[in-house]
């Protein structure tokens, strides 16, 4: 799907020397395995050192699209898990993010294509992948993470926040309304109108007289809806994954009444969609929700210069990380 693959994977990457051989638990992690729907899902949680042991809350991360490993190095340099700095938030949670299915653990740079994707011997995206990179699947094998998670001596049960960023921004909404547990709700990057209205915008600000971009969209969603089951992957993603994926949030959304933040930079393709959330959800005086918009931001929190290009020497991943913890801290305190 295009709007996902134009999603660089260097915008997440931040490097970090090591000396050591480099594992998980070398990189501060835990990692587990546990079985689903007949594969492995691979866990890492990353504590505060020396405190992996303590009764925290869980923070349960979903990342955006496509098949990357959870480590990628490259010779001794490794690319960031998380793309924000976790030290704030390991002082409060264990913080937990799951791999892509079929897609392994960890991998060398070299392994990968241009876009940090692990393809199969075929140069396409690996047929495990392809099955289970659904929304509903990755909503009920996240569930059932958590369910195990959640038995943990170490894990405090009182509290759950769940958090995603783009396509993870999707999933963490449909998890949300289907699991009681959730406390909190970290709405990130995300289009309350569906993955093919973003394809959409993103078109129609490119597109000439000359050069109708928009009407591949159309063209595209119109096929995919008369194979709604179609699990073909040539085009990007299965016509399956994008229905699932373009089924409009917002329904999710209206449903929660536990506290909600919704985070976007204002020059992201979906900023008029999450406007348009934010004026349904004071008509309806759903006070549970806070809008934090980083103005002249895009898709993944760069600024935008004046020439209309991304500013890569502007990293806000950190700052978007610190004011969710304050949204955080600030719903602990008026619920306790």
């Amino acid at each position: 799907m295009k709007y996902n693959l134009i999603v660089l994977f260097l915008l997440f990457c931040c490097t970090i020397l090591w000396s050591q051989s480099i594992d998980p638990a070398s990189l501060g992690f835990r990692h587990f395995q546990i079985p689903y729907q007949g594969m492995k899902v691979e866990i890492l949680v990353k504590s505060k050192k020396g405190e992996e042991e303590k009764a925290k809350p869980l923070f349960f991360f979903s990342q955006g699209s496509l098949p990357k490993p959870l480590i990628i190095t490259e010779d001794k340099d490794v690319y960031g898990v998380f793309p924000f700095n976790t030290d704030s938030l390991v002082e409060h949670f264990h913080l937990v993010i799951v791999g892509k299915p079929g897609i392994p653990l960890m991998a060398e740079r070299k392994t990968l294509n241009e876009q940090f994707l692990f393809l199969d011997s075929t140069h396409k995206m690996p047929k495990e992948y392809i099955l289970h990179n659904l929304l509903d699947n990755y909503v009920t094998r996240n569930i059932a993470v958590l369910e195990w998670l959640r038995k943990k001596p170490w894990v405090k049960s009182s509290r759950l926040v769940l958090a995603g960023h783009s396509e993870g921004s999707t999933i963490v909404a449909k998890m949300a309304v289907q699991y009681s547990k959730t406390t909190d709700l970290i709405y990130a990057g995300g289009n309350p109108m569906g993955r093919i209205m973003s394809m959409i915008a993103e078109e129609r600000s490119l597109e000439t007289d000359t050069n109708q971009l928009a009407k591949h969209s159309f063209n595209y969603w119109q096929d995919a809806l008369k194979h709604p089951n179609n699990m073909d992957a040539t085009k990007g993603d299965t016509d399956s994954a994008t229905i699932g994926f373009s089924y409009p949030p917002i329904h999710y959304l209206e449903k929660l009444n536990i506290p909600v933040l919704v985070s976007y930079g204002t020059k992201d393709w979906a900023t008029p969609y999450i406007d348009y959330l934010q004026i349904e959800t004071l008509g309806q005086k759903k006070s549970n929700f806070q809008f934090d918009a980083y103005v002249g931001k895009e898709h993944n929190f760069f600024a935008i210069k004046k020439d209309g290009n991304i500013d890569y020497d502007q990293y806000n991943w950190d700052k978007v990380a610190l004011d969710w913890l304050r949204w955080l801290n600030k719903n602990k305190k008026a619920t306790h």
